[in-house]
Parts: structure tokens; sequence; C-alpha cells
């Protein structure tokens, strides 16, 4: 159990059967009258976000997450095959428990799964990933590094958005949580 008073940023809680993750919480004490906890929650499962209020001091279940490091080794059909790097257990996730973050999965790309008792909760993804531009419109003399973007689409099949110079066969380094080049490898 954990005091509202105790919310944090990234604290998860479970409500109505469901994992939330505090994503904004305020303290108020007003003149009249208790304190409460005004926050905002994202749910774990959906992604959905709802404000709810707590009372000052009142108590919730705390989600115990389990964190663990995975090694994706190859796609099973439909499943995606990760191998747990400390007791070399395999497991098979489906497309929608990894979620969008599938766009740049490779195979031995090193991953952090979160669970909540049996259920995947997310696939952590590396900040940055390394991929092959595969397509791209062709770059043309006279591109410059401040001219503007076109879409490249990378060994993953994700498109990207990456400056007029970057040609086909390039290696580029991708932001996961922003889906935005870096640079060049």
């Amino acid at each position: 159990m954990i005091s509202s008073n105790d919310f944090r940023t990234g604290v998860t809680i479970v409500l109505d059967g469901s994992v939330w993750r505090v994503i904004e919480f305020l303290h108020v004490k007003p003149g009249k009258g208790s304190a409460f906890v005004r926050t905002k929650l994202k749910n774990a499962q959906t992604g959905s976000v709802v404000e709810r209020t707590f009372r000052a001091g009142e108590t919730v279940p705390q989600a115990t997450l389990e964190k663990s490091e995975m090694k994706h080794t190859y796609k099973d059909g439909e499943d995606f095959v990760f191998m747990d790097m400390e007791t070399y257990e395999e497991a098979h996730l489906k497309e929608s428990e990894i979620g969008d973050r599938v766009k740049y999965l490779k195979d031995d790309m090193t991953v952090n799964v979160v669970r909540w008792g049996e259920q995947v909760l997310e696939v952590e993804l590396p900040n940055s990933v390394t991929l092959e531009v595969v397509e791209t419109d062709p770059g043309v003399k006279g591109d410059t590094a401040t001219g503007g973007t076109k879409p490249a689409i990378v060994e993953t099949g994700a498109q990207v958005m990456v400056p007029l110079f970057i040609t086909k066969g390039e290696r580029i380094r991708i932001d996961t949580r922003t889906d935005s080049y870096q640079g060049r490898e």
C-alpha cells in the first residue's frame, strides 16, 4: 500500500483491477477544508489518461512491476521471440503486447520487458537505435544539412523523416522516444 502523500511521477498503483502510472501530481492544501492530491494517471495497459483526486493520506495498492532484460532472437509467424538473459527461457510476445515500438525492433536487440504478474505491460527499447536506410529519394547536388527533410524507410520498415543529404544504404541513428533522426553512424 502507498499513501497518496507519497505519490511521485512514475509511481505505479492498482485501481479498479488495472495498473496506472502517475504522470503528474499536485498536493493542494486549501485554506478551508482538508488537503487533497490531484493526479493525472495513465493506464499501463490501454494508454488512456484520466485525472483523479485523492484525499491526503489515502492509501491505495502499489503495483509491483518486474523488469527483465531480454534479447529479441527471431520472429516466429505473428510472434516475436525473446530470450531472458538470466534464465535463458524463451518468451513469445504478440505485436499488440509490444506496441508501436515494434517498428524499431530488430534481431539481437536487447530490451527491457516490464511485467505485472504474468501480463506484459511494456517493452522498453534503447533510447536510440542504429538502422540502415533501405529506401529514400536520391540526394541531389546542393542538398544541405539545413535544407529540409524527406521520408526514409529503414531496415525494420519504419518511416523516419531525414535530412535531404541522406542516401540509400547509409546507417542512421534514430531516437525511439520521439521517432526522430539524430545523426549518421
